[in-house]
């Protein structure tokens, strides 16, 4: 249903993709990624469909993430470059869309930009109904629950009178309708009628619903995704460490003791509170500091991630720090398995990645754990390794060698590695 639902906005991404791309022959005279006048004619004659349809078609692509307009230049979104190889990229695709409803048809030019926001907000609401009753539920109905939504949304910024005066209540019959409860036909509920009418249409008009003969339906795909959204509340609900309000390097750090299964529920419920892209950033930017287990556990978080979190990963592999750890989760997302993703490191790669791991050790573990990581370097022995340890130039190289002869029981093999750290220290 997704796929069939986005086919237009996708076929349109497609052709600006061919079209307007770098290096190759734009179709507009204006040189630019852009759904100019030009571009829109050079589609639509390309295409075989209307002008209206085209701009139609681009702005549901953007609204998917198909297409990302970056000033008055676009490029094709990674969930487009995904799209025959990823289903989870596809019902990404579509709930973006979802989410952006209210964007994907024109509000009443009549309405009140505040009541517009009033209705927008109790959408959530409505759409929950609408799942629960898992079929059609009147218009009548839904008016009134609207009604009482936008009540509570009013109350809650003490917008309504509760006093014995005339001009509270007076005013809210005007706005709203019969309060809850009132007998029908005791005040009109046309008020709100045309916005209820503008949302359903929009929502109709992305496929998440269904909306005729005074009856709203949602269909499977709209239900899922009502499914979804509430499993996302509930699993943000039970963040087991309490840590779902938190920065990302905060988060990190309160889930370094957490067990693994554990530590998975709360990057879940952490990322379920917050947008995938700006959730992803963030975690970027926590791998980039200095403490190396953080690093660590925020492409643990990535996993969680998934599908989604791709282009950033990809975009940080030429910096020295994240390429190890951005090329195993890479290896990990295209289906290798985790024991054998190391294979796609080279030895220096695999050598920076065993003294970030060892610093995270020294800084957070106890001296029996970093004993036991030298059975993790590739080297065969411990002089191969020191030497390439050596001229990786990882900036811990000198604190972990020290840690380690600090923490080994072998008197000559704790010689050798002092050595190996004043030979580092001094630049010898």
């Amino acid at each position: 249903m997704a796929r069939t639902g986005l086919a237009g906005a996708v076929r349109v991404a497609r052709w600006a993709d061919a079209a307007l791309g770098p290096g190759r022959n734009g179709a507009t005279t204006d040189g630019k990624a852009t759904l100019s006048d030009a571009t829109t004619q050079g589609a639509a004659a390309a295409l075989g469909l209307s002008s209206a349809q085209v701009r139609a078609d681009w702005d549901t692509a953007r609204l998917a993430g198909l297409i990302e307009v970056h000033g008055d230049s676009a490029r094709p979104g990674w969930r487009l470059r995904a799209w025959d190889r990823d289903d989870s990229a596809v019902l990404r695709g579509w709930v973006a869309l979802f989410d952006a409803w209210s964007l994907a048809s024109p509000e009443p030019a009549d309405q009140e930009p505040a009541a517009v926001a009033e209705v927008v907000s109790a959408m959530p609401q409505i759409l929950s109904f609408l799942q629960l009753s898992a079929g059609p539920v009147p218009v009548e109905q839904l008016l009134d629950l609207l009604q009482q939504r936008v009540i509570e949304l009013r109350t809650e910024r003490c917008e309504v009178s509760y006093g014995p005066g005339p001009a509270g209540s007076a005013a809210a019959a005007k706005t709203l309708g019969p309060a809850p409860g009132a007998a029908a036909g005791d005040t009109p509920l046309a008020p709100l009628l045309p916005l209820l009418d503008w949302a359903l249409e929009a929502l109709a008009s992305v496929g998440a619903l269904t909306y005729g003969d005074g009856h709203g339906t949602l269909t499977p795909l709209g239900s899922w995704a009502v499914w979804v959204k509430l499993e996302q509340i509930c699993v943000a609900a039970q963040s087991p460490a309490g840590n779902i309000e938190q920065s990302a390097e905060d988060m990190l750090r309160g889930c370094a003791q957490l067990r693994p299964n554990a530590a998975r529920a709360e990057y879940r419920a952490w990322l379920a509170a917050r947008p995938v892209g700006s959730a992803v950033t963030e975690l970027l930017g926590a791998a980039r500091g200095e403490d190396a287990l953080l690093r660590g556990l925020a492409f643990e978080a990535l996993r969680v991630v998934g599908a989604p979190a791709e282009p950033d990963v990809h975009a940080v592999v030429d910096e020295p720090a994240l390429r190890p750890y951005a090329l195993l989760w890479l290896a990990e997302h295209d289906g290798i398995d985790p024991e054998d993703a190391h294979e796609v490191l080279t030895r220096e790669e695999a050598t920076w990645l065993w003294v970030d791991t060892a610093a995270a050790v020294s800084d957070h573990g106890e001296t029996e754990m970093l004993v036991r990581h030298l059975e993790a370097a590739v080297q065969p022995t411990v002089p191969a390794l020191l030497d390439e340890v050596r001229a990786v130039g990882h900036p811990r190289t000198v604190q972990v060698l020290v840690a380690l002869a600090a923490a080994h029981p072998d008197p000559a093999l704790a010689k050798a590695v002092r050595r190996a750290a004043f030979q580092v220290h001094t630049g010898g």
